[in-house]
């Protein structure tokens, strides 16, 4: 079966591990709609978001609609997907070390996307 390698995955492989559980806070004032018809809209890093789903809506979610950047560079939108930002850098530092130094682009998005696409798969 294929796989795909890049440097630094070995060290963000159980990432996802280590993100700790937040509470969801329902704000009233931005609220709309039945809360009973389960439709939810979170705002937040997605991260943390996804991480604070899992314990009521683990394998309980239809549909999952996510808009990464995928790297594009473009600073100028509302949104900088720039992986060399310097928060990403910072956490690349930390969490893959040494190695992290020599990471492509493509490394650092694969760094950045692995641990919350195995939060949403969950």
């Amino acid at each position: 079966m294929p796989t795909l390698d890049w440097i630094g995955k070995d060290a963000v492989i159980r990432h996802h591990k280590e993100v700790p559980f937040r509470l969801l806070e329902p704000d009233a004032s931005l609220s709309h709609g039945d809360p009973a018809e389960g439709n939810l809209i979170v705002q937040g890093d997605n991260l943390h978001a996804l991480k604070a789903l899992l314990p009521k809506y683990a394998g309980r979610v239809k549909c999952i609609y996510i808009d990464p950047p995928y790297n594009t560079g473009n600073e100028g939108w509302i949104y900088n997907d720039k992986v060399n930002s310097p928060e990403i850098n910072k956490w690349l530092g930390q969490t893959v070390g040494k190695e992290a130094e020599d990471l492509s682009r493509h490394d650092k998005w694969l760094c950045m996307m692995y641990p919350r696409l195995v939060l949403l798969k969950q």
